[in-house]
């Protein structure tokens, strides 16, 4: 039997709120989707959704920082065993181009819709955006330029032209799709670090 809070909503009806707003969001975008269209899907009362979000600002961002946390996890895990930058890159990108269509599409939102939001809510955002995704990148190639693994480039524009090849895959056409096979990730990170131009040795 469902635990239930005290407005006598189940306690995973958050959750649901949550996980149906991303999947309409990613397809709707944020101006598009309406609290109503929301609320008819979870089937629940617009009452139920503002109970737990106080707009649609304060659930979007919920959405969002749901993506960061499980992003923040996933590049953990993935550079966790790994010795050289070389294997961290590689186990990001197939780490991240792996993850099921829902979750590469959602990242897309983040750098989309956020005009969308208030300035304040947009900072504290991009703060945490940073501090969760691209900064852990930013931060094994950092580490990769101080070791003398990769060659001393800023690692800032580095990090977003890694992000930059795998953007594509963060869009539905592609999103839908299966994931990559491990032949075009293998071909992503080898551009990625070592170009298309023959060695003249």
């Amino acid at each position: 039997m469902a635990q239930h809070g005290s407005n006598g909503e189940p306690k995973h009806m958050r959750q649901e709120i949550l996980t149906t707003a991303r999947a309409l969001f990613i397809e709707q975008g944020y101006r598009g989707l309406s609290m109503s269209v929301l609320a008819r899907a979870v089937g629940v009362s617009k009452a139920a959704l503002y109970y737990h979000f106080q707009d649609k600002e304060e659930l979007f961002l919920a959405v969002l920082n749901e993506l960061l946390n499980e992003i923040e996890v996933l590049i953990d895990a993935a550079v966790g065993g790994q010795t050289t930058s070389r294997e961290q890159i590689q186990a990001l990108v197939h780490t991240i181009l792996a993850w099921p269509q829902e979750q590469r599409a959602a990242i897309r939102l983040a750098s989309q819709e956020m005009a969308q939001i208030s300035s304040p809510a947009r900072k504290i955002f991009h703060r945490d955006y940073h501090e969760k995704f691209i900064g852990k990148i930013q931060s094994v190639i950092e580490q990769g330029i101080q070791n003398g693994e990769l060659r001393p480039l800023n690692p800032a524009l580095a990090t977003w032209s890694l992000l930059g090849m795998m953007y594509p895959y963060f869009f539905p056409a592609h999103a839908t799709e299966l994931p990559p096979p491990d032949e075009v990730i293998d071909h992503l990170v080898l551009i990625y670090l070592d170009g298309l131009a023959k060695s003249s040795r």
